[in-house]
């Protein structure tokens, strides 16, 4: 296995530059129009062994891209919970403190990279493309992160598992440092874990439990979020509470990976959702 130190573009880990790799859409940039360099560090490079390209499909259609929103060719991400966009318009792009945050400069270490990421709000502002706005970058950036690290680890995608759980304890709120907590969470797996709200997270992985929630990715990479959290061998939810079982009804219809994973995060863990809690907070 190679490791975070060598055997990536640029000298930069492998999967420190999966982390870094879209960069410009927090800065409200183009592909072609992509710094190569943002705080001191490297970024906007390419992901080894396909893993980008991988996850872009598990969210969003292949091809040539065409716009699925009509008035809506923006960076910020819509919210499937309220259809309306999720930041102000002060907010995108990033500043460069919050991309400060997210590419931690000086940081070489994938595990504290993945922390930061997994807990970020700034990040879950931006959809992964323009033409399907309600996509994730957030949650396209830890898939993207998840794949190569099982890909390094000799699986490939027809080898590899959806694990679904109900965590002890799910992120902190306020102010708290949520990095530092998804580090010493015994249900984070560093690179794995796509999802970590207070009710249920989600890793991918080639080497998954025994018993439990557990369900193939399938034969290749494809919008099948929903068929996979269907072939679930058990329930990851509390269904005897209501408005967990609207969560699992919706999910068993998005077929967009980071779709689902955002919109999971938006009920769980956001004040929007409040009203379909039943007026519960988290």
């Amino acid at each position: 296995m190679v490791s975070d130190e060598v055997g990536a573009v640029g000298g930069v880990g492998a999967l420190v530059a999966a982390f870094r790799h879209d960069v410009h859409k927090l800065r409200g940039r183009s592909h072609a129009d992509a710094e190569r360099e943002v705080c001191g560090v490297r970024v906007n490079e390419s992901v080894a062994c396909g893993a980008d390209g991988d996850a872009a499909v598990l969210s969003r259609p292949d091809g040539d891209p065409e716009v699925t929103v009509e008035r809506h060719v923006s960076p910020v991400r819509l919210s499937l919970v309220t259809g309306a966009t999720v930041a102000d318009r002060g907010e995108v792009p990033a500043s460069l403190e919050e991309v400060r945050g997210l590419v931690v400069p000086g940081c070489s270490d994938s595990a504290e990279l993945h922390a930061a990421w997994l807990t970020s709000g700034v990040a879950a502002r931006f959809n992964e493309s323009v033409y399907v706005p309600y996509t994730s970058l957030k949650y396209h950036t830890l898939l993207v992160a998840a794949l190569l690290d099982n890909y390094r680890a000799g699986y490939a995608f027809d080898d590899l598992f959806m694990v679904a759980e109900r965590p002890a304890r799910g992120p902190p709120t306020g102010e708290d440092d949520g990095a530092a907590a998804a580090l010493a969470a015994d249900v984070v797996v560093s690179c794995r874990t796509v999802l970590w709200t207070s009710e249920v997270a989600v890793r991918v992985t080639g080497d998954p439990p025994c018993n439990g929630a557990v369900a193939s990715l399938g034969a290749g990479p494809v919008r099948s979020f929903a068929d996979t959290w269907s072939r679930l061998t058990a329930q990851p939810l509390d269904l005897d509470r209501e408005w967990l079982r609207v969560v699992d009804a919706q999910v068993r219809r998005i077929r967009s990976f980071s779709t689902a994973l955002q919109y999971v995060e938006d009920v769980v863990e956001g004040g929007d959702a409040v009203e379909l809690r039943g007026g519960v907070g988290r």
